[in-house]
């Protein structure tokens, strides 16, 4: 009994008082079938930091929409192919297929997530799963579940296992009360979409999982991005893409937006390195984690004058879709991005008519190899 009573008192203080910092609180650990504390005592642990010379290991979510593709090809000229993972839950085409690793991946499928950014040592995390503004609005259900629920399960992954985590933002995380024309950084917002709602929503779990975990969390709040090896995603900038396809291929456009709706709108090379860019950028250069990003802004009627330089023949009519105008007279005209320019270097390359001319010289050269066909 002497022994027992001595092991009550040597055990006892420790079982209430556990060696483990009382105060200090990790991030947040999901239970599934063995929880991801109980380890074997022999377990080898590897970082996921990499030093100058590395290169990090890439997962991109939602690969297959108007900019994964790019920034995965942006990123394995950088890193190397085998090192950027596309993933999405729609089957690739051949040459998505073969240009590099991709893999299906559900991000409402939270289990199947860690495993793939364990399985791949994953370090740096790109989250482009997302509904856009129009289409969301049709079926927020789905919105809500991809928008929101999907984020909670990247958030919750990158903060267990170290990932440095990039989600996009937009201009439909800014609402009709918003200051639009510049929009800063620092604003009301309020957005009146679920696409917008839950962007707003992205950015302040990203700057809570910041500061609560250390989550190395970083965003840009995107404004319209014309990509021309792409299909438009159901956004409401839709329109600045499609111009020029029809301007080529029909002489002719019909726009779903008023002729003097001014947005502000980014050539999508601009909007991949301002993405690497960012997420290169020191940590201490960083003073916020969600920036405005912009290039230039115009409206349907001044883009269609830019185009009339190049197809003098080019007419453009309007049909105004009333729940997409209702959207984009919610958006900012103008971002101010200074806080970007000032903290890490952005700068665009592409104005107005730079970006004419080159979704121009696209479109016009696939006409001519269909014309050869």
């Amino acid at each position: 009994m002497p022994v027992v009573r001595m092991l009550r008192q040597v055990v006892g203080p420790l079982a209430q008082h556990p060696a483990c910092g009382c105060g200090t609180y990790g991030p947040p650990v999901r239970s599934l079938a063995i929880s991801p504390r109980q380890v074997p005592a022999d377990a080898s642990f590897h970082s996921s930091s990499f030093s100058d010379t590395d290169h990090p290991r890439v997962l991109i979510t939602g690969g297959l929409g108007q900019l994964g593709v790019g920034l995965a090809n942006l990123l394995r000229k950088r890193f190397g192919k085998d090192n950027v993972i596309l993933s999405d839950i729609r089957k690739p085409p051949d040459h998505v297929f073969h240009s590099g690793p991709f893999i299906y991946s559900d991000i409402l499928d939270y289990k199947n997530l860690r495993e793939i950014v364990v399985n791949n040592r994953i370090t740096w995390l790109f989250h482009y799963s997302a509904l856009l503004s129009a289409v969301g609005e049709a079926n927020v259900p789905l919105a809500r579940a991809v928008n929101i629920t999907g984020l909670h399960n990247i958030l919750d992954t990158a903060s267990e296992h170290s990932v440095r985590l990039f989600v996009p933002s937009t201009i439909g995380a800014f609402g009709p009360t918003s200051p639009r024309n510049p929009t800063p950084d620092l604003c009301i917002q309020r957005p009146r979409t679920i696409y917008g709602v839950s962007k707003v929503h992205a950015e302040l779990m990203g700057e809570y999982y910041h500061y609560r975990y250390g989550l190395d969390f970083r965003c840009l709040r995107y404004p319209g991005i014309i990509s021309a090896d792409s299909q438009p995603g159901g956004g409401t900038t839709d329109y600045a893409v499609q111009i020029f396809h029809d301007a080529m291929k029909h002489g002719k456009f019909e726009c779903n937006l008023e002729a003097s709706t001014r947005l502000p709108m980014m050539y999508i090379d601009d909007c991949l390195r301002a993405t690497l860019e960012v997420m290169e950028a020191p940590a201490e250069s960083l003073s916020m984690r969600t920036y405005n990003i912009s290039a230039v802004s115009f409206t349907p009627e001044e883009l269609a004058q830019e185009v009339l330089k190049h197809v003098p023949e080019f007419q453009i009519t309007y049909n105004v879709d009333a729940v997409r105008q209702a959207i984009a007279d919610s958006w900012p005209m103008n971002f101010d991005d200074s806080n970007a320019r000032k903290d890490w270097g952005w700068k665009h390359d592409f104005d107005l008519p730079e970006l004419v001319t080159t979704m121009l010289n696209f479109y016009g050269s696939d006409a001519r190899v269909a014309q050869a066909n």
